[in-house]
């Protein structure tokens, strides 16, 4: 058939239903793909003085490659939809085909601004799989990154949260301040971000000689910047208006929707797994969980900040409480890599555990290559781990079916379940509200998608 013949047009029978038409080519048919969220919101918004607008997700303020969809009456939301799935990576489904140890290479790219809570959380489900506990020394060691972690992502709320409404004054201070909590990271782990570091039965390699003198020089730095934000935001009318009464979500929604973290807060519940299910020894943290009963954007930054204090606190007390001993259990057919210490190069295994492997020993050799390439055998199971990350409550579906890989990873995101807020809090508000909305619920699209 000529490729300039006539094509019926409308979706074909049998054919895709969102194609809207269709031509016939020297390669076979060629549909025309219009997208069927945005054709059904168009029937939807047939009355006069509705308009239909894509934002995103290629745009500054929608927090990432997230698109909404809004119909709008002037400038009132009438009806709001977020569409996702622009960041989709795969990551539950590549865990499968890697061992338990290499599993935590993969998910701490998920939330990429919390990528110590994602290494936790599975870590902690791996261990719980296995019936074994983590040395004390390694989980003060976990507390301190977490909280650093902490820090570091409700600086990068306050950073784009500004930036989307205007005040490049407060993204330089956020991400200024977040530099020095990631160069804290770097020196504490040997990478600023996807550390890898949070392994199953402990942490990689202990942390260095002087990390104290490096973390309370941190900490002193940042209670002296804290007051500069509420310089900046709390006293300011302008940032208040625009948040103040905005992005309203009451604690019943909240309960409904299944939102935590701050948006839960904020409603005035004071939820948190650190205190309600502690882990990692946080029952021994003097520490407070700020709450509100405001429930609106204002009241969700109000809390972070104060988040950013209590988790100061955490930092000085695991100062305080990190004790001399293993970071790694005493199993050597779990502990990988084995025996790991720091070199002349500030990299690599001990000399003397080389030396040993490599020379005198063929059945340590063989463990070693065994351990590292195949992996350990994790008992048939499943389990459910959650811990208390920045955007909420962030847990893991791990299932075992006895092998060295896992047969099924699931994660709860927290940034996944808070989107569903997305419309009830925007819904009957402006557009600029809009903007506001997406900045206080703090969503991470690589958590959102996996």
């Amino acid at each position: 058939m000529s490729i300039d013949a006539e094509a019926p047009t409308g979706p074909q029978p049998g054919g895709d239903p969102f194609a809207a038409s269709a031509r016939e080519t020297t390669e076979g048919r060629v549909y025309t793909v219009t997208g069927g969220d945005w054709e059904d919101f168009l029937d939807d918004a047939q009355e006069e003085e509705r308009v239909v607008i894509n934002l995103g997700p290629q745009h500054p303020s929608t927090h990432g490659v997230l698109r909404l969809v809004l119909e709008l009456e002037g400038e009132t939301v009438t009806k709001a939809r977020s569409v996702i799935g622009y960041l989709h990576t795969g990551i539950e489904k590549n865990t499968e085909y890697r061992t338990w140890t290499q599993g935590v290479t993969f998910v701490t790219r998920m939330d990429y601004l919390a990528p110590l809570y994602n290494e936790a959380a599975y870590c902690l489900g791996v261990e719980k799989l296995l019936r074994i506990s983590a040395p004390e020394r390694a989980q003060t060691i976990r507390v301190l990154l977490m909280e650093l972690n902490r820090i570091s992502s409700h600086l990068v709320f306050l950073a784009t949260g500004a930036m989307e409404l205007g005040s490049t004054t407060g993204m330089t201070f956020g991400f200024r301040d977040r530099e020095e909590v990631l160069h804290l990271l770097e020196f504490l782990t040997g990478l600023r971000m996807n550390h890898a570091f949070i392994r199953p039965g402990g942490v990689s390699q202990d942390i260095p000689q002087n990390s104290r003198e490096k973390v309370l020089e941190f900490c002193k730095v940042m209670e002296s910047r804290l007051p500069d934000y509420d310089k900046l935001f709390s006293g300011q009318p302008i940032w208040k208006q625009r948040l103040k009464g905005v992005g309203y979500l009451p604690l019943d929604a909240c309960l409904a929707l299944g939102a935590s973290g701050p948006i839960l807060r904020s409603a005035g519940l004071a939820w948190d797994l650190r205190k309600i299910e502690p882990y990692c020894g946080y029952e021994e943290f003097d520490f407070e969980v700020p709450t509100s009963t405001d429930a609106d954007c204002y009241a969700r930054f109000l809390l972070r900040v104060e988040e950013i204090r209590q988790s100061l606190r955490i930092v000085r007390q695991c100062m305080d409480k990190l004790e001399p001993g293993p970071i790694m259990v005493d199993d050597p057919k779990i502990a990988w890599p084995a025996q790991l210490s720091i070199g002349p190069d500030g990299m690599g295994n001990s000399l003397d555990h080389v030396r040993k492997i490599m020379g005198q020993s063929m059945e340590s050799l063989i463990h070693h290559f065994k351990l590292v390439t195949e992996g350990f055998d994790v008992p048939p199971g499943q389990t459910y781990t959650p811990v208390e990350a920045p955007r909420g409550e962030l847990g893991y579906h791990l299932v075992s079916d006895g092998g060295t890989r896992p047969m099924r990873v699931h994660v709860r995101d927290p940034s996944f379940v808070n989107l569903q807020a997305f419309p009830a809090m925007a819904e009957g508000g402006l557009v600029a509200d809009v903007i506001a909305v997406v900045a206080s619920i703090d969503p991470v699209m690589g958590g959102v998608d996996r």
